[in-house]
């Protein structure tokens, strides 16, 4: 009778923690659709989906209420249960917001180069850091703390692709093409973003077949990434050992929630191009975005850039991940930039001429 007791407790404890993420969720009007200025006369739009604006300030506000959803439904998380995470710093910002307002102990193992912003934003929810100096032992490290401490062991990189309902349910690919419907090209000729996880380049390429629409799924992938190399050549285990200076996407090693198979194009982009195009974003819009944002520009740019070359008109979506306010003491610091021995005016002024002309010849790898 005890054991029933118990079970009955957790249940009602599991009904209230989905209300109140969903009643979150519900608070929460949906993320802006912003359009980026291109000459007129060009007849291709470029629309910038804002996940800045969520209630932890970027895209993975989404991801980490799926995963402890997923977590929640799937009988993994409890009223006792320590949630633990590996995480470059987003990811924990959010999923330490979810816990706090769960009530549950939250730490996340996170390399030591993380932006202090980010960290002092996990802290700041209530969540612990457990730090690595090795990014690759990230993973390990996280599935210890989990069996040492009897915890559920959240694993964004192993399940951002099937926590997210990638038929709808007001996931990002459902609320672009709402939110374009009214648009002069209201099915957009590509989608541009970047893979950290992998989530949600296969939840817009899953929802785009299963809808029928002619987008295009464009992967921008940063230096030291395995992913671009991965999808290239067919080689699932491909590893670089290194980290990227882009934080958020690109991963020393292909991680399971990365599907090739619903990308059509990926493209290598330079570091010191995601920064110039970051800036460039701040200059001529006022939008102060992270360095993943600036990767998902500059390859937007270079399939506008080959849309035009082609005598193309339509529409490009891309997204603003997270906002500047994160990497006030990194990106937009010229002493760090330097430091990392990076030359972002050759960039600019290539970003500069593409506005100006419409040609762009980045110097990043491009594949169909």
């Amino acid at each position: 009778m005890a054991q029933h007791h118990d079970q009955r407790r957790d249940r009602e404890w599991i009904n209230e923690a989905v209300r109140i993420i969903d009643a979150d969720a519900n608070r929460s009007a949906d993320t802006h659709l912003h359009m980026f200025p291109l000459p007129a006369d060009w007849g291709i739009d470029l629309y910038l989906k804002d996940e800045s604006v969520h209630p932890t300030g970027s895209l993975k506000h989404r991801l980490a209420r799926s995963l402890l959803l997923y977590g929640l439904v799937s009988g993994q998380i409890g009223q006792e249960t320590t949630l633990i995470e590996a995480s470059s710093g987003s990811t924990a910002v959010s999923e330490a917001y979810f816990a706090r307002m769960l009530g549950l102990d939250f730490v996340t193992v996170v390399p030591r180069s993380t932006s202090k912003e980010k960290i002092e934003l996990i802290e700041f929810y209530g969540g612990r850091c457990h730090y690595v100096d090795n990014p690759p032992e990230m993973y390990g490290e996280a599935e210890r703390l989990a069996a040492e401490c009897g915890g559920h062991y959240l694993d964004q990189f192993t399940f951002a692709e099937r926590a997210t309902d990638w038929r709808g349910n007001n996931n990002i690919a459902e609320s672009i093409f709402t939110q374009m419907s009214q648009e002069r090209f209201p099915v957009p000729s590509a989608i541009v973003v970047g893979a950290g996880t992998g989530g949600t380049s296969a939840t817009i390429g899953r929802y785009v077949r299963y809808r029928r629409h002619a987008s295009r799924i464009v992967v921008v992938d940063p230096e030291n990434s395995a992913f671009y190399h991965a999808w290239q050549t067919g080689a699932p285990d491909y590893t670089t050992g290194m980290p990227s200076r882009i934080e958020g996407i690109g991963r020393p090693r292909v991680e399971p929630s990365f599907l090739p198979a619903v990308i059509d194009e990926m493209i290598r982009v330079p570091d010191a191009g995601s920064l110039a195009a970051m800036r460039l974003l701040w200059h001529r819009t006022g939008h102060r975005a992270g360095g993943s944002t600036g990767t998902n520009l500059y390859g937007a740019f270079a399939v506008i850039a080959r849309m035009l070359a082609r005598g193309e008109s339509g529409s490009v979506v891309t997204l603003v991940c997270d906002g500047g306010e994160r990497y006030v003491h990194t990106y937009y610091d010229d002493e760090w930039v330097a430091g990392q021995g990076l030359e972002l005016e050759p960039h600019r002024i290539a970003l500069e001429e593409f506005l100006a002309t419409g040609r762009f010849d980045p110097s990043g790898e491009v594949r169909r």
